[in-house]
């Protein structure tokens, strides 16, 4: 059986025909390439986000008396999560760089050079000596892999994204779509389950068995290389190719033409990438040092919050494709707004079964998001400078939003600490951290009413999405 690539647009979207006399066959997906492509994009995306998640648990737990000591523990946090922002503030470097190649060389191209840039940082990271065995060159080359791992992660989520747009059936592009995102959940489900039994430990921070899990990112390369070494270009870019449209600075051709889609994209991702750097990294640091709730409760809280999401996320790409991406998106990102307060509230109460399901709980609003983006991002931005227009909107808001969110937040827990009374003030803190998680959401849902709902769009139409009364005459 064979899916036609591409279907014509609903009448909410300009639509424009493809070229005259041109074969369809030639570019026909088969089951098999398609559930390929799926593997080869999931692959990639359980890799980043290993090494995300690991970053993150360590971050937020060994880090901080390895690589950053200090008599404050409160400011050895802040700068294990500065290091953690280092890694989110390189990422629209490597979202310009490697966007830009997989919009002029081909989205498989440019996907096997990130996979190879993130696993061999990660790799790096667990041989690293710490502050006691090499002084200040400790973070020094923490921070010199942190940067690598977001200079490759910069573009591997944004071109799995588009390479599984590009390979899906529009009619249930939603669904195919958000299908690699389930590689972000075998991702933080490893780095959680690893956690979780390497936290039995009395002192992790005082054993070598840190170092394993960041060693293991040399046998996720291996499996991701190897796929990706069978797939076979995506067909919107063939056809580009093809027709001789493939655009020799196609980041220039998108500042020309798609910034403000670029912002939208920025404010789109305020609420799914706040609330997933700030629920998953964060808020285990809260629980750990406001209300003493140390050991595995943080990597119990995402390992169990992962297989929710693996429930949650094709279901959303489902209903992205029977009720559109506009809506959907802005269900989930509502939902987490009006579950700001009461999360960090059950947080704030010390109680480890109710936190670890309130977490559990406010990640489904982020799940459900990140799942709609699947086909969403890829669907605005015309086929020239797509994968350009991904890579930089989600690493832009990558910084603004995921980056800096949990910095932030280490600060607002030092802030109320010192100025609401010790403990009792680090308790507090849940109040401006949920009023944060607050603004963040709602900064999506106000931006999904400035989007033009997407669903069943030509991806090889060579505009940005616009609403059918604003559409502008085909490229000839």
């Amino acid at each position: 059986m064979k899916h036609q690539h591409s279907i014509a647009a609903e009448p909410a979207i300009s639509a424009r025909p493809s070229m005259a006399g041109e074969s369809a066959s030639r570019y026909d997906v088969t089951t098999a390439d398609l559930y390929r492509a799926a593997w080869a994009a999931s692959i990639g995306s359980a890799l980043e986000y290993y090494d995300f998640a690991l970053y993150n648990l360590a971050s937020a737990l060994i880090f901080g008396r390895l690589f950053f000591p200090s008599s404050d523990p409160a400011m050895g946090l802040i700068a294990s999560f500065g290091a953690y922002f280092l890694g989110f503030a390189v990422r629209p470097v490597g979202g310009v760089i490697f966007g830009a190649l997989g919009d002029r060389y081909g989205r498989k191209f440019v996907l096997m050079a990130t996979i190879l840039i993130m696993g061999i940082a990660s790799t790096l990271i667990g041989v690293l000596p710490t502050y006691a065995s090499a002084g200040i060159w400790a973070p020094l080359l923490l921070i010199g892999c942190r940067l690598l791992q977001g200079l490759g992660a910069g573009a591997e989520q944004a071109g799995a994204a588009v390479l599984m747009a590009e390979y899906a059936p529009a009619k249930r592009r939603g669904y195919f779509a958000a299908l690699p995102f389930m590689g972000v959940l075998l991702g933080t489900v490893m780095a959680a389950a690893i956690y979780f039994a390497l936290v039995r430990v009395e002192d992790l921070s005082q054993s070598w068995l840190w170092r394993v899990p960041f060693l293991l990112s040399a046998v996720i390369i291996v499996v991701a290389i190897w796929i990706r070494l069978r797939l076979k270009e995506s067909p919107s870019f063939s056809k580009l190719e093809a027709r001789h449209q493939v655009k020799d600075s196609p980041l220039t051709h998108l500042m020309r033409h798609s910034k403000p889609m670029v912002l939208k994209v920025i404010g789109l991702r305020m609420a799914e990438n706040g609330g997933s750097s700030i629920y998953q990294s964060l808020a285990i640091s809260y629980i750990a040092t406001a209300t003493g709730l140390h050991g595995q409760i943080g990597a119990v809280a995402l390992l169990l919050a992962g297989v929710s999401g693996a429930i949650i996320i094709p279901l959303a790409g489902m209903l992205s494709d029977r009720f559109g991406r506009v809506r959907v998106y802005r269900a989930f990102a509502l939902y987490q707004l009006f579950l700001a307060f009461p999360t960090w509230w059950v947080l704030s109460l010390g109680n480890a079964a109710a936190s670890i399901t309130m977490l559990c709980v406010a990640l489904a609003g982020v799940w459900g998001m990140f799942a709609t983006q699947g086909a969403f991002l890829p669907e605005l931005f015309g086929a020239q400078h797509r994968y350009a227009g991904v890579a930089v909107g989600r690493e832009l808001s990558a910084v603004v939003a995921g980056g800096v969110a949990p910095l932030i937040g280490a600060s607002i827990i030092a802030w109320a600490t010192t100025h609401w009374g010790g403990k009792e003030g680090t308790i507090l803190a849940w109040i401006p951290l949920a009023a944060y998680v607050a603004i963040l959401s709602l900064i999506g849902v106000v931006t999904t009413y400035y989007l033009p709902e997407t669903r069943g769009r030509d991806l090889d139409d060579l505009h940005d999405a616009v609403p059918a009364t604003a559409a502008t005459p085909a490229h000839q």
